[in-house]
Protein backbone atom coordinates (compact mmCIF):
# COMPACT_ATOMS: atom_id res chain seq x y z
CA UNK A 1 0.00 0.00 0.00
CA UNK A 2 1.30 3.46 -0.60
CA UNK A 3 -0.17 6.30 1.33
CA UNK A 4 0.67 10.04 0.65
CA UNK A 5 0.49 12.23 3.72
CA UNK A 6 0.63 15.81 4.66
CA UNK A 7 0.17 18.53 7.16
CA UNK A 8 0.05 22.18 8.02
CA UNK A 9 1.27 23.61 10.95
CA UNK A 10 -1.76 23.05 13.16
CA UNK A 11 -1.60 19.14 12.18
CA UNK A 12 2.34 18.79 12.90
CA UNK A 13 1.50 17.55 16.15
CA UNK A 14 0.22 14.34 15.04
CA UNK A 15 2.82 13.25 12.27
CA UNK A 16 5.30 11.87 13.54
CA UNK A 17 3.41 9.06 15.54
CA UNK A 18 0.93 8.61 12.06
CA UNK A 19 4.83 8.20 10.68
CA UNK A 20 5.71 5.67 13.14
CA UNK A 21 2.45 3.97 12.71
CA UNK A 22 2.80 3.60 8.80
CA UNK A 23 6.59 2.39 9.10
CA UNK A 24 5.79 -0.08 11.30
CA UNK A 25 3.41 -1.11 8.91
CA UNK A 26 5.89 -1.46 6.44
CA UNK A 27 3.69 1.00 3.94
CA UNK A 28 5.38 3.00 1.19
CA UNK A 29 4.90 6.81 2.50
CA UNK A 30 5.24 9.76 0.44
CA UNK A 31 5.59 13.12 2.62
CA UNK A 32 4.40 16.28 0.71
CA UNK A 33 5.57 18.26 4.42
CA UNK A 34 5.07 20.49 6.01
CA UNK A 35 7.99 19.36 8.30
CA UNK A 36 7.99 22.04 10.71
CA UNK A 37 5.13 24.78 13.13
CA UNK A 38 5.92 27.40 10.95
CA UNK A 39 2.34 28.96 9.25
CA UNK A 40 1.89 27.53 6.20
CA UNK A 41 -1.27 27.58 3.52
CA UNK A 42 -3.31 24.10 3.57
CA UNK A 43 -4.82 24.11 0.50
CA UNK A 44 -1.25 23.43 -1.33
CA UNK A 45 -0.79 20.60 0.87
CA UNK A 46 -4.43 19.37 0.52
CA UNK A 47 -4.13 19.58 -3.33
CA UNK A 48 -0.61 17.23 -3.38
CA UNK A 49 -1.84 14.45 -1.70
CA UNK A 50 -5.74 14.65 -3.31
CA UNK A 51 -3.93 14.84 -6.81
CA UNK A 52 -1.98 11.89 -5.49
CA UNK A 53 -4.44 9.35 -4.73
CA UNK A 54 -6.90 10.91 -7.31
CA UNK A 55 -3.51 10.33 -9.73
CA UNK A 56 -3.05 6.82 -8.31
CA UNK A 57 0.54 7.23 -7.45
CA UNK A 58 -0.85 6.71 -3.85
CA UNK A 59 -3.20 4.61 -3.04
CA UNK A 60 -4.95 6.81 0.03
CA UNK A 61 -3.86 9.62 1.90
CA UNK A 62 -4.11 11.36 5.44
CA UNK A 63 -4.24 15.10 5.74
CA UNK A 64 -3.29 16.81 9.03
CA UNK A 65 -4.38 20.15 10.23
CA UNK A 66 -5.71 21.70 13.31
CA UNK A 67 -9.23 20.49 13.18
CA UNK A 68 -9.73 18.60 9.53
CA UNK A 69 -12.00 20.43 8.53
CA UNK A 70 -9.96 22.94 5.89
CA UNK A 71 -8.04 19.68 4.24
CA UNK A 72 -10.92 17.97 3.73
CA UNK A 73 -12.76 21.01 2.13
CA UNK A 74 -9.87 21.77 0.19
CA UNK A 75 -8.71 17.40 -0.88
CA UNK A 76 -12.41 17.30 -1.78
CA UNK A 77 -11.98 19.80 -4.61
CA UNK A 78 -9.96 17.36 -6.42
CA UNK A 79 -12.12 14.78 -8.71
CA UNK A 80 -12.50 11.14 -7.38
CA UNK A 81 -11.47 12.01 -3.80
CA UNK A 82 -13.58 11.22 -0.74
CA UNK A 83 -12.21 12.75 1.93
CA UNK A 84 -13.37 12.40 5.60
CA UNK A 85 -12.85 14.26 8.89
CA UNK A 86 -12.63 11.77 12.02
CA UNK A 87 -12.79 12.16 15.49
CA UNK A 88 -14.00 8.86 16.85
CA UNK A 89 -13.68 5.64 16.24
CA UNK A 90 -17.10 4.91 14.99
CA UNK A 91 -16.69 7.41 11.72
CA UNK A 92 -12.93 5.62 11.00
CA UNK A 93 -14.34 2.16 10.34
CA UNK A 94 -18.17 3.72 8.57
CA UNK A 95 -16.09 5.98 6.17
CA UNK A 96 -13.88 2.97 5.32
CA UNK A 97 -16.98 0.55 5.58
CA UNK A 98 -19.87 2.37 3.82
CA UNK A 99 -17.93 5.47 1.98
CA UNK A 100 -15.03 3.90 1.15
CA UNK A 101 -13.14 7.27 1.95
CA UNK A 102 -9.65 7.38 -0.07
CA UNK A 103 -8.38 10.36 2.15
CA UNK A 104 -8.50 10.40 6.11
CA UNK A 105 -8.13 14.15 7.52
CA UNK A 106 -7.61 14.88 11.58
CA UNK A 107 -6.69 17.69 13.54
CA UNK A 108 -4.26 18.38 15.65
CA UNK A 109 -6.02 20.37 18.22
CA UNK A 110 -8.90 18.11 18.11
CA UNK A 111 -7.22 14.43 18.36
CA UNK A 112 -4.19 13.54 21.01
CA UNK A 113 -1.29 11.38 18.50
CA UNK A 114 -2.34 8.23 20.27
CA UNK A 115 -5.97 8.62 19.10
CA UNK A 116 -4.48 9.59 15.86
CA UNK A 117 -2.72 6.24 15.53
CA UNK A 118 -6.29 4.08 16.37
CA UNK A 119 -8.60 6.51 13.54
CA UNK A 120 -5.81 5.81 11.31
CA UNK A 121 -5.77 2.16 11.89
CA UNK A 122 -9.46 1.42 11.72
CA UNK A 123 -9.56 4.11 8.99
CA UNK A 124 -7.19 1.14 6.87
CA UNK A 125 -8.05 -2.03 8.18
CA UNK A 126 -11.85 -1.90 8.04
CA UNK A 127 -12.78 -3.26 4.79
CA UNK A 128 -15.15 -1.48 1.77
CA UNK A 129 -19.03 -3.29 2.44
CA UNK A 130 -19.50 -2.51 -1.43
CA UNK A 131 -23.15 -3.47 -2.15
CA UNK A 132 -25.65 -1.02 -1.32
CA UNK A 133 -22.46 1.43 -0.45
CA UNK A 134 -22.13 1.00 -4.32
CA UNK A 135 -24.82 2.64 -5.03
CA UNK A 136 -24.46 5.40 -3.57
CA UNK A 137 -20.90 6.24 -4.13
CA UNK A 138 -22.06 6.49 -8.04
CA UNK A 139 -24.11 8.80 -7.75
CA UNK A 140 -21.08 10.76 -5.98
CA UNK A 141 -19.43 10.03 -8.94
CA UNK A 142 -21.60 11.16 -11.06
CA UNK A 143 -21.36 14.55 -9.30
CA UNK A 144 -17.70 14.67 -9.70
CA UNK A 145 -18.70 14.81 -13.15
CA UNK A 146 -20.64 17.87 -13.19
CA UNK A 147 -17.78 19.90 -11.59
Amino acid sequence: MRIAIGCDHGGIVLKPAVLAYLKEKDIEITDFGTNDTASVDYPIYAKKVAEAVASGAADKGILLCGTGIGMSIAANKVKGIRAAVLSDEFSAAACSAHNNANILCLGGRVVSPEKAVKLVDLWLTTPFEGDRHNRRLQIIAEMDERK
